[in-house]
């Protein structure tokens, strides 16, 4: 009887070794799906995601951060800020042509346009309406300050000029004398630049006709 189940047993022997194998490759095949490895990076991938040294650098070009010795930081552009009107160059309004158009618009034409010095902070034109009907006009620096008298002369002239100051003459008359002959002399008179305004240093001749000495 012994001999005869031998091979009964050892056919179920292999049966149950079988399935307990086939158990055992389910339990492995289980257990690698549900831990899955972490992914292996390429090198491809490793430099997406490592930043270079090179894109976090400052660029050449950007101001340097540097302070004074106070503390506060040093300028690190040019300024572009304009200087003050007095020290800037002479412009084209400031010239003779925008002189002589203050003359004309009070009905003036300029006698002598190389009276008009543009180097200089006071500059002047005599002014003339007719025949002796003449008035001085004052500029500085290009820009139209006013006459020397608020009334006209018959004939006025530049002796002098500098910078800041200009000597007229003015021809005097005497009662009865014709326009074209005074025979009282001539009147210097100084005018000088003070604070941006006009002063007369000496006392300009009368212009009413009935005085002893007059300049019209």
């Amino acid at each position: 009887m012994r001999r005869g189940l031998s091979p009964v047993l050892a056919a179920a022997a292999l049966g149950v070794g079988a399935l307990f194998g086939a158990c055992g490759s389910q339990t492995k095949t289980l257990s690698a799906a549900g831990a899955p490895p972490a992914p292996a990076l390429t090198a491809s991938s490793a430099q997406s995601t490592v930043p270079t040294a090179t894109s976090q650098a400052p660029s050449s070009t950007a101001p340097a951060q540097t302070s004074t010795a106070g503390g506060t930081p040093a300028p690190t552009q040019a300024r572009t800020a304009p200087e003050p009107a007095f020290v800037q160059p002479q412009q084209h309004a400031e010239g003779l042509s925008s002189a002589t158009a203050v003359l004309r618009e009070r009905g003036y034409t300029a006698v002598d346009t190389s009276d008009y010095h543009p180097s200089q902070a006071l500059r002047l034109l005599i002014g003339a309406r007719s025949n002796y009907v003449q008035q001085a006009f004052f500029f500085v620096n290009g820009r139209f300050i006013g006459t020397d008298s608020s009334q006209p002369s018959a004939a006025v002239k530049v002796l002098s000029q500098n910078d800041t100051e200009v000597t007229l003459a003015y021809s005097l008359y005497r009662r009865g004398d014709p326009p074209s002959s005074p025979s009282g002399g001539q009147a210097q008179v100084r005018f000088q630049l003070d604070n941006g305004k006009l002063v007369a240093l000496d006392a300009i001749p009368s212009a009413s006709p009935t005085a002893t000495l007059s300049r019209q």
